[in-house]
């Protein structure tokens, strides 16, 4: 199954969706607006793969203080994806009337989608829902795909640590996947998970980083226009 060009693969952080302070309705707001605007005036799709946010943190370390014991890496794993299944569930919903009825979670199955929206979840531990967003490219055609994060821009180290890591606007997959290695592991926060570095590196599918909140950076960023941001490729 293929689609043409306007038909975007959106990965949106749960940061934005549900951050340390609870679910973020004002943004939800925003983007409800935006993503609406965008299907009735260019007559635009959208994949929207919905992230856990703090939901999973939450949930993570909740676990961990009552069981008081190793908790393993799957059952971590789990508790994530259930967080973006529930997240997933309140964006179809705002979305209903302009969104597929089901949320997809089972990347075994290929659906055939015919509204203009489909959002998308989490599917089994091992994949982020950064790793379902380039498996939808894969199995609907697309070659590129925008990660909607609370971050500006990939830089060259960690900036919260380092006073002068610097941004970076273009770069190769193989330099990016150099620098997040090659495992992935529950609630790793990089801008890119590894694993699904890797695939869209096979793929030769872009991946635009870009921070979800600044919904006209966005914007430029689906016109094929300059925005603020990093793109790897």
């Amino acid at each position: 199954m293929s689609f043409d060009k306007n038909t975007f693969v959106l990965s949106l952080g749960g940061s934005l969706v549900v951050p340390n302070g609870g679910i973020d309705t004002q943004f939800l707001s925003d983007f409800n607006t935006f993503i609406r605007n965008k299907v009735s005036s260019k007559k635009r799709r959208f994949f929207i793969v919905v992230g856990g946010g703090a939901t999973t943190r939450h949930y993570q370390e909740a676990a961990r203080v009552v069981r008081k014991q190793k908790i393993e890496d799957v059952d971590l794993d789990w508790l994530g994806i259930h967080a973006t299944r529930l997240n997933a569930q309140m964006v179809r919903t705002i979305f209903q009337d302009i969104a597929d009825p089901r949320i997809l979670k089972h990347y075994e199955i290929i659906l055939k989608i015919d509204a203009p929206i489909a959002i998308a979840a989490g599917w089994k531990p091992g994949w982020s829902t950064d790793y379902c967003a380039i498996t939808i490219c894969q199995d609907y055609g697309i070659k590129s795909a925008i990660n909607m994060t609370n971050v500006d821009q990939v830089h060259d180290k960690d900036p919260n640590k380092f006073s002068d890591a610097k941004p970076l606007v273009d770069v190769s997959w193989r330099k990016y996947r150099a620098m997040v290695g090659d495992t992935w592991t529950p609630g790793m926060n990089v801008p890119f998970d590894p694993i699904a570095s890797k695939l869209a590196d096979e793929l030769g599918v872009t991946v635009k980083i870009l921070n979800g909140k600044n919904l006209d950076n966005l914007s430029r960023a689906l016109d094929d226009k300059s925005f603020v941001g990093t793109t790897i490729q």
